[in-house]
């Protein structure tokens, strides 16, 4: 088995999960691949860091790794997409961070983790990812969403207004703080908070959801995701933010921006009893009533 382990970085407290992973790892004589930062960050022992390979980006990895390991929070699996991209590598998320949604593996369960890897006992979810299409340049070579896709207005500017079409077809004109594409992933996400509705996973939609809108007969729509959906930003400053999951850029108000369905989906790797009913309700309480 080769896989890779990837994090932002985590806090001294947490060296010890990491070389317990990395021991576990080595009992069953797994190749391991590690993000450059990890081992700048921390003493790791030399009976483990001469069996390490290291890798800094997208280059590294090839489509011969059995899958990454990512170590934090959701934001640190949405980083570890961009460096996989295309390569079609499962993606295992251990919760070091606060809610887990995505990263739902405690740091507790790790012993486990490895076992179902080794084990193949293991469900993927393949997940649809969102692209950028634009008239210039955005996002460097990582034009695409696990989550969502946002324009918002500057921290101090009024609120804009967003023509938005579908296939070329109006929708509506949004006059709010910003708008949300998100996918069925991110449908528990910004979109949620949003008063958006939550998506399964599987349904091959796409929810437009406005922020702060201002208008009371203004609601969330879900659209099929083989649609196109275009913009055309109004407002009295030049430039507004667009968002692709974390990673932000200012753009100017003439930029042609459009979002589709990407070519390829991302495999996330979950243990058999994470579903994700039993997500929403352990993560989000969803359907919590003292009654029941």
């Amino acid at each position: 088995m080769k896989v890779a382990i990837y994090s932002r970085g985590l806090d001294i407290e947490q060296e010890n999960p990491l070389l317990i992973l990395l021991e576990e790892l080595n009992k069953h004589d797994t190749q391991i691949l590690i993000y450059n930062t990890l081992t700048e960050q921390f003493h790791i022992p030399e009976h483990l860091s001469t069996k390490l390979k290291i890798f800094s980006g997208y280059n590294d990895l090839d489509e011969s790794i059995d899958c990454i390991i990512s170590l934090g929070g959701d934001g640190t699996m949405l980083d570890a997409v961009t460096l996989i991209k295309e390569k079609n590598i499962p993606v295992l998320g251990i919760n070091f961070g606060r809610l887990g949604f995505l990263a739902s593996i405690s740091r507790d369960e790790l012993k486990v983790a490895v076992d179902a890897l080794v084990n193949h006992t293991f469900i993927i979810d393949k997940r649809t990812l969102i692209h950028l299409d634009s008239n210039i340049p955005l996002f460097e070579d990582a034009p695409f969403a696990l989550n969502e896709f946002t324009i918002h207005k500057r921290d101090i500017s009024p609120m804009i207004k967003i023509h938005t079409y579908m296939n070329g077809e109006f929708i509506n004109t949004y006059w709010a703080d910003g708008l949300i594409v998100s996918t069925p992933t991110g449908s528990t996400g910004y979109n949620l908070s949003c008063n958006g509705p939550i998506v399964f996973p599987d349904s091959s939609s796409l929810v437009i959801t406005p922020i702060a809108p201002h208008n009371l007969n203004v609601r969330s729509i879900v659209v099929p995701d083989n649609n196109i959906i275009s913009f055309e930003v109004e407002g009295r400053a030049d430039q507004f933010i667009c968002a692709m999951d974390a990673r932000r850029e200012l753009v100017s108000k003439s930029v042609q921006l459009a979002i589709r369905k990407e070519k390829f989906s991302v495999n996330l790797i979950r243990l058999n009893e994470n579903t994700f009913l039993s997500t929403l309700r352990s993560k989000l309480t969803w359907g919590l009533d003292k009654r029941n």
